[in-house]
């Protein structure tokens, strides 16, 4: 049953609150109300009166949450960005505790009703990839932006990225896994903020994506657009975007690998995915690997073609340019570069180019254009490129547009060569 309540209460809750600036403020929570849809469900059904054993009730829907906070002995606004810092950590913490699918039990008659509790479902497994076209938020020089991540805004379940200093187009390429309840409605929430040193971080944008989008065992490649607030969608300003890779893995699928990369850690879903799809390797009845006392290393070599590249911006006086790319293999740190081809902004290369990749999961491929000059050299765009596409599929062929840039893409055509090296456990 699915009800719209209000709820008013006046309680008095004491928080000691720790800044980064060392200063201890006892902070008074007070006068909470909301106002929302709230899930109520009976069960299990039994014979004797009420007709069932217990009821669970969480909030379905939130529509308004109020509440007032108080320094004790002192003012709130003495340090700056406290007030929003706090009033957010709560507003979170409050919301969490009550919303889907967070439930609290109440039993009605005597039994054991422990799997009516919360409990995992999965693993979401999230590839950081980059953002691009942040809005800058300093007045000198450009943002510092990080990212947090959060299926559920606890403290000790949000990720936080590298922060990367004075770029608007970062680059993180990091990992993180978070613990999934109920992929049907829960959501990844993405923050990127702008890095104040001891001041509060700023809010540069938000995004979030819903789990049920995601087909099990399927990496999603996407990109969301970033917004002020996440329960207002409209925004007509340029915030920025940022790029993930997605891997939703429901409990006990793939389990019981190793990681090759670690003697300590357990593979990650998203490596076992990649894994088996560069090796070919098929999976037993029950979900676990074949043979899989051989683990390996993704590693093998990375056929670039670049193509052509259409409608480049012109970089000349003339309207023209002398475009070249260069290729970028970020981890290991390997360059290549195409010939110049002269007065063209529809230039054709058709060149390939070979990397041998030491690690597969986790590099990175940077293809930047620039105009060749006899005095120099103008950037003209970018596109990034993470190899989970190329070992899941081997060979394909796209179009990425630039970045950084006004209009360009290239034409690309990858093919992926594996060379495993084994490694024999006893």
């Amino acid at each position: 049953m699915e009800l719209e309540m209000q709820w008013d209460g006046n309680p008095s809750i004491i928080l000691d609150i720790m800044t980064y600036v060392g200063v201890a403020l006892p902070v008074q929570v007070k006068n909470i109300a909301f106002t929302g849809i709230f899930r109520l469900i009976f069960r299990p059904l039994v014979d004797e009166f009420p007709c069932f054993g217990a009821v669970c009730y969480s909030l379905r829907q939130k529509k308004k949450l109020d509440f007032t906070l108080k320094v004790i002995g002192g003012d709130m606004t003495a340090i700056p960005g406290l007030s929003d810092a706090i009033e957010g950590t709560i507003r979170d913490a409050v919301e969490d505790s009550i919303t889907w699918p967070v439930r609290k039990v109440i039993p009605i008659l005597p039994g054991d009703y422990s799997d009516l509790e919360l409990k995992p479902t999965g693993v979401l497994e999230v590839k950081l990839v980059q953002a691009k076209e942040l809005t800058n938020k300093d007045l000198i020089g450009k943002s510092d932006p990080f990212a947090v991540l959060y299926v559920r805004p606890l403290r000790d379940r949000m990720k936080k990225s590298k922060i990367i200093n004075n770029d608007l187009n970062p680059i993180w390429n990091e990992h993180f896994e978070f613990v999934v309840e109920d992929p049907l409605t829960q959501h990844l929430v993405v923050k990127i903020y702008d890095d104040e040193g001891l001041q509060s971080a700023e809010l540069i944008g938000c995004a979030h994506i819903c789990l049920n989008e995601l087909e099990p065992g399927k990496v999603k490649d996407i990109w969301l657009k970033l917004v002020k607030d996440l329960e207002i969608q409209r925004d007509q300003k340029n915030r920025g975007q940022v790029h993930l890779e997605l891997l939703y893995c429901p409990n006990g699928m793939n389990n019981g690998l190793s990681n090759p990369f670690s003697q300590n850690e357990s593979m990650t879903s998203l490596e076992r995915v990649l894994k088996n799809s560069a090796e070919g390797k098929e999976a037993s009845p029950n979900g676990s690997e074949i043979n899989n006392r051989r683990e390996v290393i993704v590693r093998g070599v990375l056929s670039v073609t670049v193509v052509s590249a259409d409608d480049l911006p012109p970089a000349d006086i003339g309207g023209k340019a002398d475009p070249y790319v260069v290729l970028i293999m970020k981890k290991a740190q390997i360059k290549n570069k195409t010939r110049v081809v002269n007065e063209s902004l529809n230039p054709v290369w058709n060149q390939t180019f070979d990397f041998v990749v030491e690690d597969g999961l986790h590099d990175m491929l940077m293809l930047e254009v620039w105009d060749h000059d006899t005095f120099g050299k103008d950037f003209m765009g970018r596109c990034i490129l993470t190899l989970t596409r190329v070992l899941m599929e081997g060979e394909y062929k796209d179009t990425y547009e630039l970045a950084e840039a006004k209009s360009g893409k290239l034409n690309l055509h990858l093919k992926w060569n594996p060379q495993p090296i084994y490694r024999d456990y006893q």
